[in-house]
């Protein structure tokens, strides 16, 4: 327990009351506790197990937690393979729907809700370079999801930004992000449908100084990477000039750098990379190849 309580401490103090991961168990940086996380939207606290554990210890973890004075709820999550996933409130009264904070930007969360909150939150960094970077830029952001990188690259300046995902949900989430934000929504374009039935919309709405191309890991019937992301990477030409720049983003421990790389080296050879963006210091890595990887290229013709 000392060792969970020291670096949650830690992240708490680095957090400047934004949202953050405090307990990263699955980069197996911490011997014996590679089955949970803790995520924190602050004043709130969520931890996930990925196997079975006695109720006796995630009481004493929860009773833990509990003397923190910055943490006023808690979210227990079990995710134990082939058993689904269950959740309740430990403690506290967490709300369902809340506001949090990330480099100064607000974004809607769901605490409670059993997979994803609303934010992925190892795409700190990610969102820190299109918000530096994005000024005067028409980017076009794949798999959006609650559009954070949208509103990230607006914050940033820039002119226009085109997000596209399947889920209605994800992109009523992601209005309500912009809405949130005060972002007017001349600036924006919400495409709610699937990309890999027509690309026809997004190409005329193009070309786009940056993309970011953000899939899920691995979801069967959406998007399975070995197969689909060269789908993707394949369009970029068409969708692009000199210049423009690129952020591919892969979460599968089971696929390193090279995965990415090889993609863009057989499809895309107008495309150079550039640099993998480092990964938030929250998220520590034993094997780096197995977190999540975003690499950026830009197109030299």
């Amino acid at each position: 327990m000392h060792t969970i309580l020291s670096e949650v401490k830690k992240q708490l103090s680095n957090s400047d009351n934004e949202a953050r991961r405090i307990f990263h168990g699955r980069g197996h940086c911490f011997e014996g506790f590679e089955h949970l996380v803790i995520d924190w939207f602050p004043p709130y606290a969520v931890a996930r197990f990925y196997r079975d554990v006695e109720p006796d210890w995630i009481e004493t973890l929860s009773e833990a937690l509990k003397a923190l004075p910055e943490i006023k709820g808690l979210v227990v999550q079990r995710r134990s393979r082939g058993k689904g996933a269950n959740q309740d409130v430990a403690w506290g009264e967490v709300p369902e729907l809340m506001e949090t904070q990330e480099l100064g930007l607000s974004y809607y969360v769901k605490p409670q809700r059993n997979q994803n909150s609303g934010l992925f939150l190892d795409m700190r960094e990610g969102r820190r370079w299109i918000k530096e970077n994005g000024n005067q830029k028409r980017v076009l952001n794949l798999f959006s999801y609650t559009c954070a990188f949208s509103v990230a690259a607006i914050a940033g300046g820039a002119d226009h930004v085109v997000n596209v995902d399947m889920s209605k949900g994800a992109i009523s989430t992601g209005r309500d992000n912009h809405r949130l934000n005060r972002i007017k929504g001349d600036r924006v374009t919400f495409l709610a449908y699937d990309l890999f039935r027509s690309w026809k919309r997004v190409r005329q709405l193009g070309p786009y100084d940056v993309i970011v191309i953000d899939p899920p890991s691995f979801q069967p019937g959406s998007f399975v990477a070995e197969k689909d992301y060269r789908k993707v990477i394949r369009r970029l030409s068409d969708l692009t000039e000199s210049g423009s720049q690129v952020l591919a983003c892969h979460n599968d421990p089971k696929n390193g750098t090279e995965f990415l790389k090889q993609l863009m080296l057989d499809e895309c050879p107008d495309f150079t990379f550039v640099e993998r963006l480092s990964n938030p210091e929250d998220f520590p890595e034993a094997e780096l190849e197995k977190g999540l990887k975003v690499l950026l290229y830009v197109r030299e013709r």
